[in-house]
């Protein structure tokens, strides 16, 4: 008998410009602030606000930020996320095909679908690269994976496609105890290789705005639990700990405390060495290798700080617990197929 067609796996991701300028930002920017999941004011305001002035200015300032962290093989979030489905397909084996699909840049998901496709892929698994769930991260890799499998088309247009795969979502694994434990192993590597220990850690997780979060939206929740079992298996007192949400945008409330005023009150607090990390992010990208490294120490420095002595420990990225615990979470969610 033939070997049955491999289980698909689309590793999903948000997305990045694919260099460092502002005419690569501006589309990239422009299909990721128009979607609702990501913005979900009225077209008809958003619109004309987005294209008559945000992506007139921010796509230069962005560009400016990209070009600080971008590598010579290019963004760095689509290296690690490359390096990413590299190790999960090695340990997965020839029963799985792996795929990268980025919701809102190259290669997009509909890329992904078409290649798992070609193959003969007739199940697939969708798993976020975000640990928790939100509906600006989460649900917007969801449509995105949904629409790249059904195939695009208005109510009265023509069928797309005649089969339609059978889709699985991973859903969100923030205090699945192997995830914890990759996050730990991880940090403890990073401690062992600074000459002082941090005598304060910041988990910082990327904000939603407020209203988001009080219309339903688990993730701050998700968030705050993360850090508190992330803090009890580093064994840290409380006190010398605390989560924070980076990353704001716009003039309505968001969840906090903020990750900004957090670093900038550290000082005062006599606090000299402190260490942050993202377990909101398992990829390197510009809100950890810019807004953390760079601005965050600024930010630290701002409250009388030292900036060199603020850590930013970098995210998981291909390190080997967590792809072996997303290796069997895959194989979780497999169950019946494989």
């Amino acid at each position: 008998m033939p070997n049955p067609p491999p289980i698909g796996v689309i590793l999903a991701q948000i997305g990045t410009p694919e260099a460092p300028t502002a005419k690569a930002v501006r589309p990239y920017l422009r299909r990721f602030l128009s979607d609702r999941r990501i913005i979900d004011y009225s077209p008809l305001f958003w619109q004309p606000l987005l294209r008559g002035i945000i992506l007139r200015v921010r796509p230069r300032r962005s560009a400016r930020l990209y070009s600080q962290i971008w590598q010579n093989g290019g963004s760095p979030l689509l290296l690690h996320s490359l390096e990413q489905r590299t190790g999960l397909q090695r340990l997965l084996g020839s029963r799985y095909q792996v795929e990268l699909g980025l919701a809102y840049s190259t290669p997009g998901m509909e890329q992904a679908v078409s290649k798992l496709e070609a193959a003969g892929v007739t199940r697939m698994i969708v798993a976020p690269l975000f640990p928790q769930y939100s509906s600006t991260t989460t649900a917007s890799v969801y449509d995105a994976a949904s629409f790249a499998a059904l195939g695009r088309r208005s109510a009265s247009g023509p069928v797309a496609k005649r089969f339609v795969p059978a889709l699985r979502f991973m859903e969100a694994y923030y205090n699945e105890p192997g995830y914890i434990s990759a996050m730990k192993e991880h940090l403890l590597r990073q401690l062992s290789r600074l000459s002082s220990a941090p005598d304060y850690y910041v988990l910082t997780f990327h904000g939603i705005p407020r209203r988001y979060a009080d219309t339903g939206d688990p993730y701050p929740l998700q968030c705050l639990e993360t850090a508190r079992l992330l803090a009890e298996s580093m064994d840290w007192e409380p006190g010398r700990w605390q989560a924070a949400f980076q990353s704001r945008f716009g003039r309505e409330e968001w969840i906090g405390p903020s990750t900004a005023e957090v670093l900038k009150g550290l000082a005062g607090r006599g606090i000299r060495r402190p260490l942050i990390f993202s377990p909101g992010l398992t990829t390197d990208c510009l809100e950890t290798l810019h807004e953390l490294a760079v601005e965050g120490r600024e930010q630290f420095a701002a409250g009388g700080g030292q900036a060199e002595e603020l850590v930013a420990a970098p995210c998981l990225n291909d390190n080997g617990e967590w792809l072996s615990f997303l290796a069997q979470l895959v194989e979780r969610h497999a169950q019946g197929w494989a």
